[in-house]
């Protein structure tokens, strides 16, 4: 008896779907008809052909509307016996093409190849069929590619959402909707990069590549440089490098980047993120602040018209000047007590027990009062809100505040009731930054695999003279959600991790 798994009737209907259509562009090519051709004699796509149409009938010149060629994927066809319609769609829009036996002679036979989901072309006049649909009057068709496998089913739209973002390009062609906020992700990270261009900041890329994956308090995702034979991580952070090229003289750089953290997945996190990152020599957190406030609300505009935007059943409103409460506040007026009374684990572990917070495993103080932060403040932060002045222990490199040493001048925006955006008066002490890249490594020797890693040449690069510097990291991906209205961090990654089946 045989092991082997039997296929379901699912399967079976597939597979003889896939024959059929496969007969099909096997009669084309007996017929010296290519179901796959090189080339096509497209004149025009087809949002240009229908604004060409509607261009003649606002006009009161009496010439003809020229003929066009245009292409796209059947989404709808029905063959009359001497009369068709086929709807078909490319990037700029849908038209409907209107084929009969009479004016396509003996390639009328050609329509018994099409089915859902293959690509057309036809040639032919414009016009307005009688039920008043702009139309191509086919004298031509020609296939540009046979589909072997149905399209999903357009009405109801792709359901399934493991098949959403496993498969991304059936989701593109079955859900408007999905296709119009990827579309829209990228407006954003275009707005943003004409934003930081016009103020005057250098694009630049930096290694993905690196002997130490510094800048952020996260776990690296480890490779092996082959030609070098040594290993390798890939980047938690732009911020190391970037602030290399401060040192080295460039006064405003930005990177929009892809970043990669070993960690967890869920509707805000991906282990695979872009992040904005931007240094501004001479000027601090402050500025930056100033800086965020202006970007925000320029790309919300760009992007939906106005800096108030609809986020879940509310409205978020980008208008500056955001609201600025220091950690310090915030813990009392959420928790009730001033964390720097609890200046050891041991106390803070106490806290956090009192306030029923979770302990997550070999913690040190600054994970368990990031832990505290996040499930007894950030929740209530929903409108645009800098989070000001944070503990030293959860941020090696910010410069200190001037009131109190165990703070640092370090803000992180929170909009919906998260982390947006992080940003801090960079520390230039190369003494100071040994000493806290010093003090990570002990903590990642106790077994805080998310501490941060000591970077000699970093550190080397400090020690030439860095001037006063504010630095920013913003999330495109939460930014994307944001002004998209989209709950989770997948449906605005065009390609997310999945799981191999």
């Amino acid at each position: 008896m045989s092991n082997s798994k039997q296929p379901t009737s699912e399967t079976r209907y597939l597979r003889a779907i896939i024959g059929e259509r496969q007969a099909k562009a096997d009669t084309l090519r007996n017929s010296a008809i290519n179901p796959y051709p090189p080339r096509t004699g497209r004149s025009h796509a087809i949002g240009d052909a229908l604004q060409i149409f509607k261009s003649h009938e606002a006009s009161s010149t009496e010439t003809d509307v020229p003929n066009v060629t245009v292409g796209g994927r059947i989404v709808a066809l029905r063959n009359m016996g001497r009369i068709a319609f086929i709807d078909i769609q490319d990037d700029t829009g849908q038209i409907q093409v209107l084929a009969s036996k009479r004016a396509l002679g003996e390639s009328w036979r050609l329509l018994d190849a099409f089915d859902l989901g293959d690509f057309l072309e036809a040639s032919g006049a414009l016009i307005r069929s009688r039920r008043g649909e702009i139309s191509v009057q086919a004298d031509a068709v020609a296939m540009l590619s046979k589909a072997l496998r149905p399209p999903p089913e357009k009405y109801h739209g792709l359901q399934d959402v493991e098949t959403r973002y496993r498969q991304r390009y059936l989701d593109l062609i079955a859900n408007d909707e999905a296709k119009e906020i990827l579309r829209t992700r990228s407006k954003i990270v275009s707005a943003m990069r004409r934003f930081m261009d016009d103020r005057g900041f250098l694009e630049v890329e930096t290694p993905v590549l690196q002997s130490e994956a510094g800048g952020a308090a996260a776990r690296p995702f480890l490779t092996h440089f082959n030609a070098l034979d040594e290993p390798r991580q890939l980047r938690v952070a732009l911020e190391l490098h970037l602030k290399r090229l401060i040192v080295g003289g460039f006064d405003k750089v930005y990177e929009i980047g892809r970043l990669f953290r070993n960690e967890g997945i869920g509707n805000r996190w991906s282990p695979e993120f872009t992040m904005m990152e931007s240094y501004e020599a001479y000027t601090d957190y402050h500025g930056v602040a100033e800086m965020v406030e202006a970007a925000l609300s320029y790309i919300s505009t760009e992007i939906n018209g106005s800096t108030r935007v609809r986020w879940g059943d509310g409205e978020v409103d980008f208008t500056p000047p955001f609201a600025r409460v220091t950690m310090v506040d915030a813990v009392k007026q959420h928790v009730g007590v001033d964390f720097r009374d609890y200046p050891t684990t041991d106390e803070m572990e106490g806290l956090l027990r009192a306030n029923g917070v979770g302990i997550p495993p070999n913690a040190g103080w600054g994970k368990l009062f990031d832990e505290l932060v996040s499930e007894r403040v950030e929740p209530h932060l929903q409108q645009p809100t800098f989070l000001l002045d944070y503990p030293l222990a959860i941020s090696p490199l910010a410069k200190r505040t001037e009131y109190d040493d165990s703070l640092v001048e370090r803000f992180e925006l929170f909009v919906g009731g998260w982390e947006l955006a992080n940003a801090y008066t960079e520390l230039n002490d190369p003494v100071d930054q040994r000493q806290r890249f010093e003090d990570q490594l002990q903590l990642k020797a106790a077994g805080d695999d998310e501490a941060e890693l000591l970077d000699e040449d970093f550190i080397v690069a400090l020690e030439h003279g860095m001037p006063p510097t504010g630095g920013l990291g913003m999330g495109m991906d939460r930014l994307a959600m944001l002004l998209t209205n989209s709950q989770s961090i997948r449906d605005v990654i065009l390609f997310p991790q999945m799981r191999k089946l």
